[in-house]
């Protein structure tokens, strides 16, 4: 093999013959995107040009924007088709031996659930800037309760305007691309009633965007969605810029459902809203506001009986 070949090119040629054929596809996704990342911290590097400072550089410059993990998971896959290549003799150096392998500082730890109020500031935000696509994926969730996946894969023919529902009858596979899928479970098919300002707000971007009746409401103008990497991040910000504690995307649906149990939604009601497989999977998972909403009523109850006492 030629040493004046890329890194890029190597490992391109190196998954196409060693790892394609025997791991599965969506596995195949990760080294494509690893592939992806050499073009971009690499780019036109050859391999004999390669050594341990010139791979660390790259290394710290890749976990600057990565968590650990990731640049874990970037390392090792690059290093196991570099230690291929110099068992062929091709290259004399493992420049990936002894790597330092760092990644992006953790911030604030996030919040499981909005409060009111700070659920208000979020949803008058991104309302009110639907035209940003991430603000629009954003409101939808805090709106309606629906999964990043239930979000993405939303089309025009799903939204019922005339009774005022939204149909949630499949998902989109944000993690590995691989197109529409089945929901989380039988339970996962619903309706879901959407109130008059989001419905407005759903046709002005169908409109805007001149969507027909298959494509999906929350692509770009290039039809792209996003990862749930870009989107929390995207909210995170958002968060920090409106003074309101972070949280992730799926605490947009614990929000919803706190604060519709909170403000005396049946449980029942609450449940079939967010498509669980039963309502012992809501009580479990909102146990908090359950127990929050029966201190609440202990003292309603007692107000009314020393109300009745003292008539």
């Amino acid at each position: 093999m030629n040493r004046e070949i890329t890194l890029a090119a190597y490992f391109k040629e190196w998954m196409e013959t060693f790892k394609k054929p025997g791991i599965s596809p969506v596995t195949y996704i990760k080294y494509e995107n690893t592939h992806k990342h050499i073009l971009t911290y690499f780019g036109a590097t050859n391999l004999d040009q390669l050594d341990r400072q010139t791979y660390q550089q790259a290394l710290n410059q890749f976990a600057r924007t990565h968590a650990k993990r990731t640049t874990a998971g970037f390392h090792k896959q690059i290093r196991a088709a570099v230690l291929d290549i110099l068992e062929e003799g091709t290259i004399n150096t493992d420049f990936t031996r002894k790597a330092i392998v760092t990644g992006r500082e953790k911030k604030k730890a996030k919040v499981m659930f909005h409060s009111y109020s700070d659920w208000q500031e979020l949803i008058h935000y991104t309302g009110s800037h639907p035209s940003d696509s991430h603000a629009f994926i954003v409101y939808l969730s805090a709106m309606t309760g629906l999964r990043y996946a239930e979000v993405l894969g939303l089309t025009v023919d799903d939204i019922d305007f005339k009774h005022k529902l939204i149909s949630v009858n499949k998902t989109w596979d944000y993690k590995y691309h691989t197109g529409f899928k089945t929901t989380k479970n039988a339970s996962s098919v619903r309706t879901v009633d959407v109130d008059k300002s989001t419905l407005g707000i759903i046709k002005q971007i169908i409109r805007q965007r001149h969507f027909k009746d298959k494509d999906r409401i929350c692509s770009d103008l290039q039809g792209k969605l996003p990862v749930s990497a870009t989107i929390n991040r995207y909210l995170e910000n958002l968060c920090y810029q409106l003074n309101i504690p972070p949280i992730s995307f799926h605490g947009l649906r614990h929000t919803h459902a706190s604060i519709l149990l909170f403000k005396g939604v049946n449980i029942l009601s609450v449940s079939r809203r967010l498509g669980h497989k039963d309502v012992t999977t809501t009580q479990s998972v909102y146990l908090h506001v359950i127990k929050e909403m029966e201190e609440r009523e202990t003292k309603l109850i007692m107000k009314i009986m020393n109300t009745a006492l003292a008539d």
